[in-house]
């Protein structure tokens, strides 16, 4: 309250929030300080971390080349991987935590919708919006997200379930755990180097003694994608219509016409696409019943040259379905290119599973030191 949010948009610079997020008070009554704010894709919509007009944070594994650091969080992302904080906190609609997280070296967590109050947070789509911490280990996820979560008058989606209790088998490893992953098919985009990280990451936890089996999926990964994205346009058009669709506020060009079809979505097309997600998601219900968790890169690929990137596109391919599913989910470091570079495992358990995910990675780090690394500033 009192202080400047502009939720990365120039039009909003002179925005005076009129309240604290309940997330913000929930860690200064812990005694938490907060040491700063950082920037985001403007309201928060696009995975690549850009942002025309107030500047596109620089990722700190390549000081040379500007290369993306991911979206929407993207300053969080920075700031946390470049050392000017030890974790910080991102939203995630459609990947914005986990997808800065992948790109920069960190540790990030989705955590499933009511685990965490929205109340004062910049909205994009209410159906889909999760804070969660980047921060660089499950350690001090697990810890972030204990003092997170928790009911709050404010928000009643926070009182469906009661809090979770992560520490307690956080050091439980993965032995004898299923675990799922992706049948080539899904794969064909990603890069060489994520794939072979994907692949020693599945093997080190089969290692440890958990079974993997590919799994079934009764849903393509794109096809989730695609589906996402309308309820992110529909309700995102909702809140920044009017600022879409003047030509007189300046908006970046990148972002503008991603909430722009918005305006075309019928009252019917929008309940029918939520319709259609808790179709999807009741058959999903069942690889989340077989299954501890799915195993899937974070990314296809790694953290792009800034001028090389194809607007129109998304790297949300395997962050989407997540948000779409309601599940929860976690990024983890687990290799380099050799660019040098960091590759991402994403671990997504069903809703409310947020003591499994964190369990399962915190199994995969005890093993591994990728989260250890530091760029070289």
């Amino acid at each position: 309250e009192g202080q400047i949010t502009q939720g990365g948009s120039q039009h909003f610079a002179d925005r005076v929030s009129s309240v604290t997020a309940s997330l913000v008070e929930r860690l200064k009554t812990a005694g938490v300080y907060a040491l700063g704010k950082t920037h985001t894709v403007e309201f928060a919509m696009g995975g690549w971390g850009t942002n025309q007009h107030l500047g596109t944070p620089v990722n700190p594994w390549d000081l040379d080349t500007h290369r993306a650091p991911g979206g929407s969080s993207s300053g969080s992302g920075v700031a946390v991987a470049a050392g000017l904080a030890p974790w910080a906190i991102g939203t995630d609609t459609g990947g914005s935590v986990r997808l800065p997280s992948a790109w920069c070296g960190l540790t990030g967590l989705k955590t499933t919708v009511g685990r965490v109050s929205t109340y004062g947070v910049i909205p994009l789509s209410p159906t889909l919006d999760t804070p969660g911490p980047m921060c660089h280990c499950v350690e001090d996820a697990a810890h972030l997200f204990t003092l997170l979560q928790g009911p709050d008058d404010k928000d009643p989606r926070t009182k469906i379930v009661p809090p979770a209790d992560v520490l307690t088998t956080l050091d439980d490893g993965v032995t004898g755990l299923n675990l799922a992953i992706l049948a080539d098919c899904e794969l064909d985009s990603v890069e060489p180097a994520v794939r072979s990280a994907y692949e020693s990451s599945i093997a080190c936890l089969e290692a440890q003694g958990a079974r993997i089996a590919e799994a079934q999926l009764p849903v393509r990964f794109e096809d989730m994608v695609e589906n996402t994205m309308q309820i992110i346009a529909a309700e995102g058009y909702s809140f920044y219509g009017e600022l879409i669709d003047d030509p007189r506020v300046t908006l970046d060009d990148d972002v503008r016409p991603r909430l722009g079809p918005g305006r075309h979505i019928l009252a019917k097309d929008y309940l029918l696409a939520l319709r259609e997600r808790e179709t999807i998601k009741e058959r999903f219900a069942k690889i989340f019943q077989d299954f501890d968790a799915l195993l899937t890169p974070t990314t296809a690929m790694t953290a792009p040259v800034v001028d090389d990137i194809d607007q129109t596109s998304t790297p949300a391919v395997f962050t989407r379905p997540a948000n779409f599913l309601d599940a929860c989910a976690l990024a983890l470091p687990n290799g380099f290119s050799p660019q040098g570079l960091p590759t991402s495992l994403q671990v997504m358990c069903g809703g409310y599973q947020e003591a499994m995910v964190l369990r399962i990675g915190q199994a995969y780090q005890r093993d591994t030191q990728w989260h250890l690394q530091r760029p070289a500033i």
